[in-house]
């Protein structure tokens, strides 16, 4: 079976590359070693160069007191929709890439609430990724492989700040006023959808399966054990996530809803460990899912943006149009 076929198994090899490895082999175009930490990597947290000629059509708003931008389809209200709620990479929600990745799914027919997950602080930012295509010299690859051990801390750093305990209570804000300000749409789909990105897949993850109440949903668990364990169910009906990173087996484990995953090969930030017992997770509780790996792409490549290899652009198509498809059969 091809890389890129859809499957409902983890990929073959389990072959890692040793952190030598990582620093010694050649930076695949737009994509740095800041990957190759554990944290998240350049293209999590920095746009490929917007397609040329597309502008955002949709606006930013605020639902719940949270900042969000909202993408409508053009007949809508005069046509039902259905709500899809985006969560994006580090990147954030004033990214015109991920504005345009909105409004595409706005395009299909979904009223897209896209939240700032981050408070009006996203991700630090690197060099335009387009400098990385142009073969640069071994000095500065040097000087490129420096800056990104800063960078690489800094991120570290930005992630402290954004814990799950910091993100889901945004994430139940914006929610709940969707479902107030939006209920039409919520009706008509059955429920809420959801698609996440890099950081934001995590989320989706998360959104999409059964928990115990904790901190992290902003609520404090039960003090006397006669109690007993109260879980939250699925805040989304459905969801699809293109490489995550920092995603649990734990929380793949958990999903109780129909969930597709778009994989990178050999991906550091998504180890084929995690994705396996993931897999297996789904399995023994007959979870409805799909796992697709693609092959020579970078980490982050389903995120819009534009690149010169025919293959990447291939890919990124093909990943938006599964993604889009699993949400709209179910």
């Amino acid at each position: 079976m091809a890389d890129d076929e859809v499957a409902t198994r983890a990929p073959e090899s389990d072959a890692q590359p040793t952190a030598a490895e990582n620093v010694e082999q050649s930076i695949f175009p737009g994509d740095t070693r800041a990957q190759a930490g554990a944290s998240m990597g350049e293209h999590c947290t920095t746009d490929r160069p917007t397609p040329s000629g597309e502008v955002p059509t949709g606006e930013i708003s605020k639902l719940g007191g949270i900042d969000v931008y909202i993408s409508k389809p053009a007949d809508y209200p005069h046509s039902p929709s259905k709500l899809l709620l985006l969560l994006t990479g580090g990147t954030g929600v004033k990214s015109a890439n991920n504005q345009l990745q909105a409004d595409k799914y706005a395009s299909e027919g979904f009223l897209v609430v896209m939240p700032d997950q981050f408070g009006g602080d996203p991700a630090p930012n690197s060099v335009d990724q387009s400098a990385h295509d142009k073969h640069p010299s071994v000095i500065e690859q040097i000087k490129l492989r420096v800056g990104e051990t800063a960078k690489s801390f800094l991120i570290d750093m930005w992630l402290a700040r954004h814990t799950p305990e910091k993100v889901i209570p945004i994430l139940h804000k914006v929610i709940e006023g969707a479902k107030e300000e939006f209920a039409d749409a919520v009706a008509n789909g059955g429920g809420i959808y959801g698609v996440g990105y890099c950081f934001g897949a995590k989320y989706i993850v998360i959104l999409a399966g059964e928990h115990p109440d904790t901190v992290a949903w902003d609520q404090a668990a039960p003090g006397d054990e006669e109690q007993g364990v109260v879980k939250h169910i699925p805040v989304i009906k459905a969801g699809a996530i293109a490489h995550g990173t920092m995603v649990a087996k734990e929380e793949i484990e958990a999903v109780k809803v129909p969930l597709y995953m778009a994989c990178v090969k050999d991906d550091p930030l998504f180890p084929e460990e995690v994705l396996e017992e993931g897999r297996k997770g789904l399995e023994k509780n007959s979870i409805e899912h799909e796992i697709q790996v693609f092959s020579d792409v970078p980490h982050g490549f389903a995120v819009l943006g534009d690149y010169e290899d025919p293959n990447i652009k291939k890919s990124q198509t093909q990943a938006f149009g599964q993604m889009l498809g699993w949400i709209q059969g179910h």
